[in-house]
């Protein structure tokens, strides 16, 4: 007899569909696995064998042959072990196949039958949708991510015998989903209030939620580089519907989305170490897995001690932050995965970090800060919209007043966003730091005195041509931020005093 389930294999940040058939015929006791199976998914068969016994089912004494099609894709990970046993009830009569056509199969079994969570259930949902299956059967701690996609029903179990009476029995299955524990807020941990001094520091912060524009912090230890960084979340704008579902099926594949927790509620912040290598920032893997620029999307890639990361690495963020995607090739497959993030950069001025410092004397030479300050490519460099030097904070600010919160800060930045999307719908650019080429000439709308010191400024700065149309995009953005209908003068002066 045979029975044919549905399931799914991620490749990348997708989920594939793919048929599990289970054949059971006579012959000697044999259990075959095809289609490409890697290590995990041959030992299913244990784990199958062992759940079906010790949920009170019978295990079929017979010639057992199961395919994953399509045969010549590579198959990997523990999620097919659910949808092998119902293939295997299925065909011993144990289970009515009459509701299988219409629902999809994901989880992996423990011995004792229960089921445990599995990654990428989020993509699997959305690819259910996709192909019109109306009701996917998944582990119960990942049902909160799946009932995040609008026309798919989620039957959430918790053992065999549960998915079974589910898929046997659908509309009367003693089923519910669990209510996801909520995620606390990063604005109520951190707040850009607890910022003592650093004006400017503060002001190309904001510029920079406001328009995702890069940004490099460069300046001795202990003047709050990193505090800076870290409050960057605090100003963005929340998450739309879109955004929700896209980082959080970024983070469902990579297995870093908390089991029980629906979607992400606030924007993803990643912060690597820096010895952390090309493969772990960028991606890879013989069998691809995302990297932090790619858990980072929709969020905040934060490098600390930039200059300590491998060369390596560093030169591979050029192709993220220009195109806001990474494509990994391998022999077996090419996988894209998105990257769309925000990079914020911090890093000392010399080695000893004391380069500039009134009182603190630098005790690096003249070539070893040359090295260090080497280390960071003139390319990529030239992707860094904002630079600022931070000086020590004089002891004075650190007893005045606090200054603005972060929910002041970042309804200026909403509302500088508004005005970005309103202007550049027909552009097809929601935010100036995406702006490219002759876009930015008709987003920026400059005055002819503008024009005159944008002209002069690369002439004596000898600005590149991605420079040129940087500056000028951060000019929009301090325009954006203040109201104006188009660039002025004062706008491009202060962008230009970020261009290093």
């Amino acid at each position: 007899m045979l029975a044919t389930i549905h399931s799914t294999v991620l490749v990348g940040i997708e989920a594939l569909p793919v048929q599990i058939e289970v054949d059971v015929s006579h012959g000697l006791p044999q259990f075959a696995m095809v289609g490409l199976p890697d290590i995990a998914i041959r030992e299913s068969r244990d784990r199958v064998r062992a759940a079906i016994r010790n949920s009170g089912f019978e295990f079929p004494p017979h010639r057992i042959t199961v395919n994953l099609s399509p045969a010549d894709v590579p198959k990997a990970g523990t999620s097919f072990d659910l949808a092998i046993a119902m293939g295997l009830l299925a065909t011993s009569a144990q289970l009515d196949p009459a509701n299988l056509p219409d629902t999809l199969v994901l989880g992996e079994l423990s011995l004792d039958g229960g089921i445990n969570p599995v990654r990428g259930v989020l993509a699997t949902a959305l690819a259910a949708r996709k192909r019109g299956i109306t009701r996917v059967l998944v582990p119960a701690a990942n049902a909160a991510e799946a009932a995040a996609v609008h026309g798919v029903r989620v039957l959430p179990v918790t053992s065999l015998p549960q998915a079974v009476q589910a898929v046997t029995n659908p509309e009367t299955a003693l089923v519910s989903l669990p209510e996801p524990p909520r995620q606390a807020a990063r604005t109520a941990e951190v707040d850009l209030a607890e910022v003592s001094g650093q004006l400017l520091a503060r002001r190309a912060l904001e510029i920079a939620a406001a328009g995702s524009h890069n940004l490099l912090l460069v300046g001795p230890p202990g003047t709050g580089k990193t505090m800076l960084a870290r409050r960057l979340g605090t100003i963005l704008p929340p998450l739309v519907v879109d955004e929700q579902l896209e980082a959080s099926a970024v983070h469902s594949v990579a297995g870093t989305l908390r089991a029980g927790s629906g979607l992400l509620e606030e924007r993803p912040f990643r912060a690597p170490h820096h010895t952390a290598s090309h493969i772990a920032l960028i991606g890879g893997g013989l069998i691809p897995h995302p990297g932090e620029v790619t858990l980072a999307h929709h969020g905040v890639l934060f490098l600390d001690e930039c200059p300590e990361f491998g060369r390596r690495a560093l030169e591979a963020l050029r192709q993220p932050l220009e195109e806001h995607s990474v494509t990994i090739a391998r022999a077996a497959r090419v996988v894209t995965f998105p990257a769309r993030f925000l990079l914020i950069a911090a890093m000392n001025p010399c080695p000893c970090g004391y380069r500039g410092h009134p009182t603190h004397p630098c005790a690096c030479s003249p070539v070893q800060v040359t090295r260090y300050g080497m280390r960071l490519s003139g390319p990529l460099l030239d992707r860094i919209d904002l630079t600022v030097r931070l000086g020590p904070i004089p002891p004075d600010a650190l007893s005045a007043e606090p200054g603005e919160s972060s929910s002041t800060v970042r309804q200026r930045v909403i509302e500088a966003r508004h005005r970005q999307r309103a202007r550049q719908h027909d552009l097809g650019v929601a935010v100036n730091g995406d702006l490219r080429g002759g876009t930015v000439m008709k987003a920026a709308q400059a005055t002819s005195p503008a024009i005159a010191l944008l002209r002069r400024a690369s002439e004596r700065l000898d600005l590149s041509a991605r420079s040129h149309h940087r500056v000028l995009a951060v000019a929009r953005t301090v325009a954006d931020l203040e109201g104006h209908p188009r660039v002025d003068t004062q706008h491009l002066a202060e962008a230009l005093q970020f261009r290093s």
